[in-house]
């Protein structure tokens, strides 16, 4: 039953409680502490076992030494032939320094240490030696009787010479480690072995054995290079012989001697030329404009303008001549104004004028003459110069042509010869070194026996088991809290069972639990006071119009603490109201003890069987009445059940205010719900963090079903605060109850 409505016997309305709002996907670091605290002790066991094991198995353990050799690598080492062009390495770590630690790391030099050390019969590397005892006890069976086992066993140690070897060279391999230093050109070679002086002596061999392979590899490299050099000496001494044929023939066909310097003079010739072909064309077109410029004014008749021409009028004579007759021009107009036409100085003026005229146009027609003369000599020197040029350049392209081809075969000589030179000189300096290796590693620190172990590091595992232990009991607790269906705070119980909870009883603190039954009147405890009085005031309040003065404490299983709270409820509301209170559980009865009266002492039972009087049954302690079991019967529940339990209640009705019965868990006996439906309030009591929900909820549908007016819940044994609540001491001023 997943809801219960609660419906009393006076037939009111069921008190529903709204689900207090919750945000499941928030995460509530106080509530993760309160979890992890409480569960403190389960933590703090897994850390203890976790942490001894570590340090068991740390102590248990074989130390190993790391041993290391440094090794310094040049990656441009001295090449056998060095004219060979190499790759660029502009960052030799990554590429020249990876391989040659993958050299390193290579079988061959794990099998040459091996052997040197003989490795082979080690007690760490020879399979032979270190075989499990699981091994050997199956190959004693499979010696003792080969049939009735499989063959694999007998082979596990069967190994021959040649499988130790093997296993011990790949066993040295994963021993191994090598790294470079930083940025450096160092390498270090590490070995990982339980005998230090061993690992160091193989970390020592690994390094040697790496340089007499590179030595090795050296040599060979050489005596290859001079087999391939010999060879292709040949090829380089008939290919100049054929050039330099080739060359010659060329030369004797052609008729050459040097034809170098022939091209040299003649395109110096060329290039003369070519100068002087340029001035003639400037002088050509000068010319050729003046011409122009005279033949134009000759043909539109101007004779008389040809002194206007640049060429003409910058004539020295021509300028001498226009001087005179302006001299002459001068002194005629002059005269003019002077004398008349015909005076004789004036005659004698004009004939000079005149005179001069003509001698000027005389002058005149004479440079122009000069002018074509010019015209037609730059012209033909012009022609001459070109003829001479084209002719040049004829007679350069047909020697270019033969120097081309000449160049062509000469640089193939030269070509031929320059390599045949550079090997012959190779081979004759790698033939005269061939016995000495130029190696471009060497052994910078040797390996030496390591004085502590490198593993285990018994602090850093013992350090770190234990953390994983702490952590591992922390979410072993934070499981088994997520685990836990049970009731953990009053909000579980309103959403749950939709019933108000009238008090939240904490767990007492260890030094008062032994005197819980009347802690109440101790008051060693302020909260569990404070709790009790909660619940009595709680009860008091659920009277409405009609007093409910009979009341049942019940639980859904036994070890809850129902009886503890009745007598601890009965003690706080005695102190306000005659309160009876009466142990109804005849099978197991634990008031009398509780409270220290006399287990034997006539009770209920002999009450409910008629052999004894209300008045002698009752006992008390202070102002509350106690009527306790008495003798156990052999039929409680009938006892409970017949008409004097109804009778003896409704006396206790009339006499008392309050009548508290403790009866039994209602999931063992049918007693509680039997004494339910005889009350008018239940109490259900239920143990925080202990009684599932399925079964309480179960238990109260149950209840509810006889009719039991199921007044509220109290949450019992709480060990950690409420939400919103805080641990203060805000009751421990109240002062304890007086010993009796």
């Amino acid at each position: 039953m997943s809801q219960i409505a609660v419906r009393n016997s006076q037939g009111m309305a069921p008190w529903q409680a709204s689900p207090a709002p919750e945000d499941r996907d928030a995460l509530d670091s106080r509530k993760l502490w309160r979890t992890l605290w409480r569960r403190r002790g389960m933590i703090l066991g897994v850390f203890a076992v976790g942490t001894a094991a570590a340090v068991i198995y740390a102590l248990n353990m074989t130390p190993t030494y790391r041993s290391v050799a440094t090794l310094v690598i040049e990656p441009s080492g001295n090449q056998v032939i060095t004219f060979q062009q190499t790759p660029d390495r502009p960052d030799p770590n990554s590429d020249y320094l990876q391989t040659q630690m993958g050299l390193i790391q290579s079988r061959e030099v794990a099998e040459r240490a091996v052997r040197e050390l003989d490795l082979s019969h080690h007690e760490e590397l020879d399979p032979r030696q270190k075989a499990s005892r699981l091994s050997k006890i199956k190959a004693q069976l499979s010696n003792w009787h080969a049939d009735w086992f499989p063959q694999s066993w007998h082979q596990e140690l069967n190994y021959t010479d040649e499988q130790a070897f093997n296993s011990a060279v790949m066993e040295l391999r994963q021993r191994t480690s090598v790294t470079v230093v930083g940025k450096s050109h160092l390498v270090s070679i590490g070995v990982t072995m339980a005998d230090a002086e061993t690992g160091a002596a193989t970390a020592n061999a690994l390094a040697q054995g790496y340089l007499a392979s590179r030595q090795s590899s050296q040599q060979q490299e050489s005596l290859n290079a001079s087999r391939w050099m010999n060879t292709r000496m040949v090829e380089l001494r008939t290919q100049l012989q054929q050039a330099e044929s080739k060359l010659q023939a060329y030369r004797d066909g052609q008729g050459l001697v040097d034809v170098g310097g022939v091209a040299t003079i003649t395109a110096n010739e060329l290039a003369r030329t070519s100068d002087r072909l340029v001035d003639a064309r400037r002088e050509r077109a000068d010319a050729q404009s003046q011409y122009r410029q005279v033949q134009g004014l000759l043909a539109r008749g101007g004779n008389l303008d040809l002194s206007s021409v640049p060429a003409v009028i910058n004539n020295p004579v021509i300028q001498q001549f226009q001087a005179v007759a302006a001299t002459a021009q001068a002194r005629v107009d002059e005269y003019s104004q002077r004398y008349g036409d015909k005076h004789p100085q004036m005659v004698a003026a004009r004939s000079e004028l005149q005179a001069a005229q003509a001698s000027l146009r005389s002058q005149v027609s004479q440079v122009v003459a000069g002018l074509q003369h010019n015209y037609q000599l730059a012209q033909d020197n012009e022609n001459a110069l070109r003829s001479s040029f084209n002719s040049n350049k004829q007679e350069i392209q047909d020697i270019s042509r033969k120097e081309f081809a000449l160049r062509e075969l000469q640089r193939d000589v030269d070509s031929n010869r320059d390599v045949y030179n550079t090997f012959m000189t190779k081979l004759r300096e790698t033939m005269a070194t061939a016995d000495l290796v130029s190696g471009n590693a060497r052994v910078v620190d040797p390996a030496i026996a390591p004085l502590f172990p490198t593993t285990p590091r018994k602090a850093i595992l013992v350090v770190l088991a234990a953390l994983l232990s702490l952590i591992a009991g922390c979410a072993i607790a934070l499981l088994r809290e997520a685990w836990n269906n049970s009731f953990k705070n009053s909000a579980d119980v309103e959403r749950n069972l939709h019933l108000p909870v009238l008090s939240v009883v904490p767990m007492l603190k260890r030094r008062n639990r032994s005197r819980i039954h009347r802690q109440f009147e101790r008051n060693d405890d302020a909260a569990f006071a404070e709790a009790v009085r909660t619940l009595r005031t709680g009860v008091m309040l659920n009277d409405d119009d009609v007093r409910r003065k009979t009341l049942v404490l019940t639980s859904t299983t036994p070890g809850e603490g129902k009886t503890t709270l009745a007598i601890n409820l009965a003690g706080a509301m005695a102190r306000v109201e005659r309160v009876l209170l009466v142990e109804a559980d005849l099978r197991r009865p634990k008031v009398a003890t509780n409270l220290g009266l006399d287990a034997h002492h006539i009770g209920l039972a002999e009450l409910l069987a008629g052999k004894a009087g209300v008045d002698d049954c009752l006992q008390s302690i202070g102002s509350l009445d106690v009527i306790c079991a008495g003798e156990m019967p052999y039929n409680p529940q009938e006892l409970l059940a017949s008409t004097r339990m109804q009778t003896f209640l409704e006396w206790a009705r009339h006499r008392y205010d309050r009548v508290i019965l403790d009866t039994p868990a209602s999931q063992s006996v049918s007693d509680a719900a039997l004494l339910c439906g005889m009350a008018d309030s239940v109490i259900y009591v239920i143990k925080s963090e202990a009684t599932s929900m399925p079964l309480v909820r179960k238990s109260i549908g149950q209840l509810l079903q006889t009719g039991a007016p199921i007044t509220g819940v109290v949450l019992n044994q709480v060990s950690r605060p409420e939400p919103g609540q805080r641990r203060d001491h805000y009751y421990d001023y109240l002062p304890a109850a007086p010993a009796q």
